[in-house]
């Protein structure tokens, strides 16, 4: 249980840090490039420091597909949060249409 369950509670973490590294950066929109670039490479560090180990111990249980899978439907989740609490920005019916589309997709690559 161990091997199925930690994967996924690095990879959302990893994604938590990951879309603030990404994406914070836009509600300081006045804040130069460099230093923008130079805080989501230090906020990288630490989702790599989660990532990393998520796959190396999740693929005793799960495959690579499965991993990539499971990490996007966890991104947009996360994404989905972030852009509606920290952003200010409510996903529409469409963007949550599409990633449904995605989520299904995902469910795919589980199918044996």
């Amino acid at each position: 249980m161990y091997e199925r369950l930690l994967p996924i509670a690095l990879l959302l973490g990893s994604n938590v840090f990951m879309t603030f590294a990404w994406y914070g950066h836009l509600k300081y929109k006045t804040t130069p490039l460099l230093v923008a670039i130079l805080a989501s490479w230090g906020i990288a560090l630490f989702e790599y420091s989660l990532m990393v180990p998520a796959n190396r111990i999740g693929s005793q249980v799960y495959s690579a597909p499965q991993l990539k899978g499971m990490q996007e439907v966890i991104t947009l989740l996360v994404f989905a949060w972030f852009s509606s609490w920290y952003l200010e920005q409510p996903l529409k019916w469409n963007h949550w249409a599409g990633f449904a589309l995605i989520a299904v997709a995902a469910w795919l690559i589980f199918l044996e």
